[in-house]
């Protein structure tokens, strides 16, 4: 196998949940090859380091196997090496641990809507983003 697309390598070791995430992240300048910005149709070759954004996290990983369909999350583990630095990972911890309590909702409003999700899934996304964009200037 010469290579593969990097939207279907990064759906199909499950750093993202669909497709469409993996190339909407793409896309949007999220994903890069060895330091630089790619299209979701880039090609991708074992012994490569990706890095991708996501939820406010820089995570890499190194390719070790080159698949093109979605496998369990066993296997999928052998298909790369995690880069990611510890302090990334403990960015999270850092920043939660003690602080605010858990998301409420209104009593009687019931849960909410594909539509409402997916508004506080894009506000929680640029939260993130904008909190992580101010730490490092």
């Amino acid at each position: 196998m010469s290579g593969v697309r990097i939207d279907k390598w990064i759906w199909s070791v499950r750093i993202f949940k669909s497709r469409t995430q993996a190339t909407t992240a793409c896309k949007s300048g999220k994903v890069m090859i060895d330091g630089k910005v790619v299209k979701p149709s880039a090609t991708v070759e074992t012994r490569q380091k990706v890095q991708v954004k996501k939820n406010g996290f820089n995570l890499e990983f190194e390719v070790l196997k080159l698949i093109k369909k979605r496998v369990g999350a066993p296997i999928a583990r052998t298909c790369y090496n995690d880069l990611t630095p510890e302090e990334e990972l403990n960015k999270y911890k850092d920043w939660f641990v003690g602080k605010g309590r858990t998301e409420f909702r209104q009593r009687g409003a019931g849960r909410p809507t594909k539509r409402e999700r997916r508004e506080i899934d894009d506000f929680k996304e640029n939260y993130l983003e904008q909190d992580w964009e101010e730490m490092e200037d």
